[in-house]
């Protein structure tokens, strides 16, 4: 590449990322405060509402059915519709929907409402990674996803420190201070996704803060990619999960990697409060996992992209600290001990993510892309049904969270011994492929 071609690709990529990353991260940011924000309420809820820690856990959970059930159809609505009028209607419905979490006065409209705000959701966070695959080259996305995914850890944080004093807000205009949470953090959800809708474009050609040089760079590097990816006709989200073993390896992998991430964050601040009986400063404590998580991600990312090619090895390794904080933060009874090794399972975590997601989408081009990588974040969250649902029945049955803490343990040692199994695969479907080429020639 010329002195003339990294310049202009520099200066196209910086636009880019000043453009849309800002205005995506802080609708993921709200997106994961809404999703999140139960397990701040639910020791008040709970209470209020005579709720078991595995009526909690499964309410928590059904939240990926829905999300599951409309994940795919959401994300050809987007491909059909474009990112800024599908990715506006996402955000405007979750933020009514979960708004309506005020309401909740029971088990029956507390998993109805969990559903609806997961069909709500569905589509949202695919749609971004493959918005993103349409302005950006494969090389630059998992900087952008270490950016992106800042977003995660720092709602955790900020929904952490804040629902304390939403909380504080009991009995204000007749409201439990759990219902006022909901109704506050609901509210940036529908001006951000009325934002998008009025000032969002939809791929690089309608930008007009891109000169046409840029342009141009953006669409031939995108479809030189596309010439090297496995470009296939459009298919049905059954064809799909059917029939192509990368979808469903990476589906595999991703589901149980998130039994342990959905699991943690749903239970975390329920783990701290017994640390802290008043519950004043338990969203503070919570919030310490994943403070270092948001100081560390940017260099994960950072590190991702400087060794592409072992994208698989991150991977694994990450998966493999996520097994062993967890299993190591059920041997202490020390708060600051066991907060230390769940830190290092966030980590984990979150060091998982962002490889995988730049690993995975690099495999698939086109109007495919979209429903391949629905497919496999589809399948993934639906582990975000049975962990929370598992934690709470576990909890309930020992009286402590140290079993429910082993069980996800498990999820990423499963993962990184697919990972594993699926690399392997490939390598050997690359070596059939390239000696069916060569034999053409004879």
């Amino acid at each position: 590449m010329s002195v003339a071609e990294n310049s202009l690709e520099s200066v196209t990529v910086k636009k880019v990322i000043l453009k849309i990353v800002p205005i995506l991260m802080l609708a993921y940011f709200i997106a994961f405060i809404d999703r999140v924000n139960i397990g701040f309420a639910a020791a008040e809820m709970n209470a209020d509402l005579g709720l078991s820690t595995a009526i909690y856990g499964l309410g928590a959970g059904v939240f990926f059915v829905g999300y599951f059930l409309f994940e795919i159809p959401s994300n050809a609505a987007l491909h059909r519709f474009g990112a800024r009028v599908w990715i506006a209607r996402i955000m405007i419905t979750w933020g009514i929907i979960s708004a309506c979490s005020a309401l909740i006065q029971g088990e029956k409209s507390f998993f109805l409402i969990r559903f609806l705000l997961g069909v709500a959701e569905a589509g949202f966070f695919p749609g971004i990674i493959y918005y993103l695959s349409t302005w950006l080259p494969t090389r630059h996305r998992a900087k952008i996803l270490g950016i992106f995914y800042l977003a995660i850890p720092l709602a955790i944080v900020f929904g952490s420190v804040i629902s304390s004093p939403l909380l504080l807000l009991d009995g204000m205009l007749s409201l439990r201070g759990w219902q006022w949470l909901f109704i506050v953090e609901a509210a940036p959800a529908v001006i951000i996704g009325a934002y998008i809708f009025l000032r969002m474009v939809d791929k690089p050609e309608d930008a007009t803060w891109l000169t046409q040089e840029e342009k141009q760079y953006i669409s031939q590097t995108l479809a030189e990619e596309m010439r090297c990816t496995v470009t296939v006709e459009k298919r049905n989200g059954l064809s799909v999960m059917m029939k192509d073993r990368r979808v469903l390896y990476l589906s595999g992998i991703y589901f149980c990697m998130n039994f342990a991430g959905v699991g943690l964050v749903m239970f975390l601040p329920l783990i701290v409060s017994g640390f802290d009986p008043s519950h004043k400063f338990s969203g503070v404590i919570a919030a310490v996992p994943y403070a270092v998580v948001a100081c560390l991600l940017p260099f994960i990312g950072r590190l991702s992209d400087r060794f592409s090619h072992n994208r698989h090895l991150h991977c694994i390794i990450a998966a493999l600290m996520v097994f062993v904080g967890l299993t190591l933060a059920t041997t202490t009874s020390n708060p600051i001990i066991m907060l230390t090794f769940i830190s290092i399972a966030a980590i984990g975590i979150y060091a998982f993510a962002l490889p995988f997601w730049a690993y995975s989408s690099g495999f698939f081009s086109g109007a495919y892309a979209a429903v391949a990588i629905a497919a496999v974040n589809s399948v993934g969250n639906l582990s975000g049904f049975l962990s929370p649902y598992a934690m709470g029945i576990l909890k309930d049955s020992t009286n402590s969270f140290n079993a429910a803490l082993i069980c996800i343990a498990f999820g990423p040692l499963i993962s990184a011994a697919l990972f594993v199994i699926f690399k392997r695969k490939k390598k050997q479907d690359d070596g059939i492929s390239i000696g069916a080429k060569i034999s053409m020639h004879y």
